[in-house]
């Protein structure tokens, strides 16, 4: 399978920290995005060392195109 780049909203929380793992598992690079008003770092902790894993603290519903950018 191709490596993908995946970026994955609400990804500090329990489903999404458990996506997360799969998907790097699976050879994926993950962006994960959480504004943490949920979800918490703790979850996501143990990744955070992993070579094709990002956490942005990022609100999705607000500077939406200024993340885009950032993530070309």
């Amino acid at each position: 399978m191709e490596q993908q780049t995946v970026v994955l909203t609400g990804g500090a929380g329990f489903l999404g920290s458990h996506l997360c793992d799969y998907l790097l598992e699976q050879g994926h690079r993950v962006v994960c995005l959480d504004n943490l008003v949920t979800g918490r770092l703790a979850n996501i902790q143990h990744l955070s060392s992993h070579k094709l894993f990002e956490f942005m603290e990022q609100d999705v519903s607000e500077n939406l195109s200024s993340l885009i950018l950032q993530l070309e």
